[in-house]
């Protein structure tokens, strides 16, 4: 193998495996350390930057980063990155000094097309620069399926208010009540780009006998819960039927309980375990002895006169083929009608765009879905980008954020006349946490410290008022000891091939057995000369330049706990331990290009 450049950016990006799965890559240890701290003000200037929305996402993300986590090496729960970024919004001060300054217009209009978090991230970035970004939305409030799909309970407005105003207090002009019906009509307002975050918006149906007949008591899950959020809907029937297995369908189930269900039951077709689902939803619907019952896949609305009185299932069961994949086929069971009064159907989401014409220029594909370049979050038509929901599905807020601060990167290159598919390199800073021969700047005691649980409101306060928010959050005690689970995975290993005597100190006291000093070779053949064990090809293999004797150093990322003790016993110094932290690049960012350094 050749030796490891570990200049290149995403190098140690991707050992860093939290801050690698987050969508925003939200630099997730440096804000842990500054929680420790007590730095929270400066831990949510951290999260601001990348995520946009520290306390919603605090409450709401669905976690890409948490089974990434390292804490897994060394026992079974990742520490709770989420609700960790909760604590720097609970507990940060008045940030607003802190935020960019509206600057003098440029002259540039954008037009954003739903007030959600891919429209809002897209105004954030560009506000600053002087663009004129105004953001349409049919609701009279700014936050989109925040706001209108994320039950109170879990998400209450204050939150929502405080962190889409920061946004909208940049200069931006949001035009709530504003419904956009045609898109024809908007680019000839002479827009410089338009960026469409609309969401999807449409729930999917279910053609089941004696839906039509039964309808005034059959909801569709999206829509039921936008009715309830407005305050449009204030009750539901006392035996209640969700029909799904997603975070919608939890989120009606739970809402449901706090409306007046008392016997609610969640439906699922598939498996417990292959429900979409977080396993974190699960659990809490559970907890407020909401049961969830699997693979029943519903055949018939029942009704009397078109009063709903139950639906019917059939039993069915997972059979795989030979390619190992899952069809459902009837058991053979009886079967089973369940009486109720309503139905919430939460079986998925689909985007709708009536309001785009066939003729402005934008091209769709065969699932209706718009045409879009997946790296610069543009259409067929030049002016017009996509993000969140409305490019490429219903998937959570954190993934709308990372595609809107693409979408403004590509809308400014853009309107600046550069070539938008050019990514420009983010920033990289290393330095070394040797504070002596055996200190370190941070601390590197790995213990098998469990995780701490959230605290959570009384069950029974918390079913009676459904704006009553049933997590609290960690206090200062329960945040500084689950911080302090982190293993500062940003804190890398850094190898000297020339100061290197050979002498196999660090190979003796590493707990993981994660170096190895062997003859080069090609990698599936170093893989299986290591140590110990290497089990995901898919992280990286740390490769020496040729030593003295002609052998390398071999460290695999996948093992290593970046403890530092190879660095503390190495007598000669060719170990040390420098802190990674990389700048990713937005719009207006001064930042390297390809033909530079990254490091």
């Amino acid at each position: 193998m050749k030796p490891t450049d570990i200049a290149a950016p995403d190098y140690f990006h991707k050992v860093v495996d939290c801050q690698w799965a987050c969508p925003a890559h939200t630099p997730v240890p440096e804000y842990i350390r500054l929680i420790a701290q007590g730095r929270y003000s400066d831990a949510y200037m951290i999260n601001w930057q990348s995520n946009v929305f520290p306390g919603i996402l605090g409450r709401t993300c669905d976690r890409p980063c948490e089974p990434a986590c390292r804490r897994g090496r060394v026992e079974e729960t990742p520490v709770a990155i989420c609700r960790l970024k909760r604590v720097a919004a609970d507990f940060k001060d008045d940030i607003r000094q802190r935020l960019p300054k509206p600057s003098a217009k440029n002259g540039k209009r954008i037009a954003l097309v739903g007030g959600g978090p891919a429209s809002l991230t897209v105004a954030r970035d560009l506000a600053p620069l002087g663009y004129h970004c105004t953001v349409f939305d049919g609701d009279p409030q700014a936050g989109g399926m925040m706001r209108t799909q994320i039950p109170k309970f879990r998400l209450p407005n204050s939150v929502i208010d405080e962190e889409t105003g920061y946004i909208l207090g940049l200069g931006v002009d949001f035009k709530g009540g504003y419904r956009i019906d045609s898109m024809k009509t908007l680019l000839a307002e002479k827009y410089d780009a338009i960026f469409v975050g609309s969401g999807a918006p449409r729930g999917r149906e279910l053609d089941v006998p004696g839906r039509k007949e039964a309808a005034g008591n059959i909801h569709i899950g999206i829509d039921w819960l936008s009715s309830v959020s407005f305050g449009h809907t204030d009750k539901i029937g006392k035996r209640v039927i969700v029909l799904g297995g997603g975070n919608t369908a939890m989120d009606c189930c739970r809402t449901a309980r706090r409306l007046g269900g008392e016997d609610v039951k969640v439906i699922v077709r598939s498996g417990f375990e292959e429900m979409k689902a977080s396993p974190w939803e699960k659990e809490d619907a559970i907890h407020e002895d909401i049961p969830i019952l699997n693979f029943l896949v519903p055949t018939a609305f029942i009704h009397d006169n078109g009063k709903l009185t139950g639906v019917t299932f059939q039993k069915v069961k997972a059979e795989y083929d030979a390619r190992g994949r899952r069809n459902l086929v009837p058991s053979g069971e009886p079967d089973q009608t369940f009486e109720c009064d309503d139905v919430l159907v939460a079986v998925g989401q689909e985007n709708a765009f009536p309001w785009i014409e066939q003729d402005c220029g934008i091209e769709f594909d065969k699932w209706h879905m718009p045409k879009v370049d997946p790296k610069t979050f543009v259409s067929t038509n030049p002016k017009v980008f996509f993000g969140g929901d409305a490019a490429f599905g219903p998937k959570n807020i954190i993934w709308a954020v990372a595609q809107g601060h693409d979408a403004a990167l590509s809308i400014h290159k853009l309107l600046s006349g550069e070539d938008i598919t050019e990514r420009p390199l983010p920033e990289v800073h290393v330095s070394s946490q040797k504070m002596g021969i055996h200190e370190w700047s941070y601390d590197n005691d790995i213990s098998n410290d469990k995780r701490f649980k959230v605290p959570h409101r009384d069950k029974v306060i918390a079913l009676k008022d459904i704006r009553t928010e049933v997590e609290l959050g960690y206090d200062v005690k329960l945040a500084l000891g689950e911080a302090e689970r982190c293993l500062n995975c940003d804190v890398q290993t850094v190898f000297s091939t020339s100061l290197c005597i050979e002498c196999d100190a660090c190979v003796d006291i590493c707990p993981m057995d994660c170096i190895t000093f062997t003859n080069n070779g090609e990698e599936d053949d170093l893989r299986n000369r290591l140590k110990a064990p290497s089990p995901h090809p898919d992280q990286d293999l740390y490769v020496s330049s040729d030593l003295k004797t002609g052998r390398v150093m071999v460290k695999d990322e996948d093992v290593c706990l970046h403890c530092g003790l190879c660095a503390e016993r190495c007598p000669t110094g060719a170990w040390d331990m420098q802190k990674y932290f990389i700048e990713m690049t937005y719009a207006g960012s001064t930042c390297p290009t390809k033909s530079r350094s990254a490091a």
